[in-house]
């Protein structure tokens, strides 16, 4: 499944990185190339000439009926849209990251997975790519539920900890039962490490020690380089 199954759910959306998608749209471009005039685009969706140019220009925002409109009367993908696909990277969402929530493997079935698109930054054009879902209260100050987080892996290419950076972390208890979530990284004023917290629910507002809890062994699978939440 490709991006279209996320912006399905969510009429419009945001890429850290990313201006709003209005500011984004390569509609004129691919109008042209296309050799069609405004007014011809517009009898197609169905609208006035005015509004038509409004949304060329990018004064309204794009709703996904709107992009799907676009992208059949176009021949493209709606992701064509937001960026000419050079400068995008698809990744795929695999798994989702909650916090609580204990269990032997965070990775769905294959059926589940589909893919979102981030900028392509020539500085991670090195590295492998990861998505996760977030779910439940625990990351919800930065990533509301359904955000769907991008990272690198630490695991694949180690690098040494950055204070101020959010990363995905994985907790396991003795019974190999295990929980991942995303928590900033902080130092305290004798040097101590802590992953921090985002979170209003009281339930997830304890720092962790990178050290962990008897018989708890805390791994940092990756670090967090985008977020793609609703808006």
């Amino acid at each position: 499944m490709s991006v279209n199954r996320y912006l399905a759910q969510n009429a419009i959306f945001w890429v850290s990185d990313f201006r709003y998608i209005r500011n984004m749209l390569r509609l004129k471009a691919i109008r042209k190339e296309r050799h069609m005039t405004q007014a011809e685009v517009a009898e197609r969706l169905g609208i006035d000439l005015t509004n038509y140019n409004r949304l060329e220009n990018g004064k309204v925002k794009l709703t996904h009926n709107r992009m799907r409109e676009l992208a059949d009367i176009f021949n493209i993908e709606p992701v064509d849209l937001i960026s000419d696909s050079s400068s995008v990277r698809t990744v795929s969402v695999r798994g989702c990251v909650e916090a609580g929530s204990w269990r032997e493997a965070s990775e769905w079935d294959e059926q589940d997975w589909y893919d979102v698109s981030v900028p392509a930054a020539p500085a991670l054009s090195t590295l492998s790519l990861y998505g996760a879902e977030t779910r439940g209260p625990s990351m919800n100050r930065v990533y509301p539920e359904g955000t769907v987080i991008i990272f690198t892996s630490l695991i694949e290419r180690p690098e040494e900890l950055e204070v101020g950076k959010r990363y995905v972390v994985e907790r396991e208890k003795a019974d190999g039962m295990r929980e991942a979530t995303v928590k900033a990284l902080a130092r305290d004023e004798t040097g101590n490490l802590w992953l921090m917290p985002d979170s209003t629910d009281p339930r997830h507002q304890e720092p962790i020690s990178l050290g962990g809890e008897d018989g708890e062994l805390i791994r940092i699978i990756g670090r967090v380089v985008y977020s793609v939440r609703p808006e």
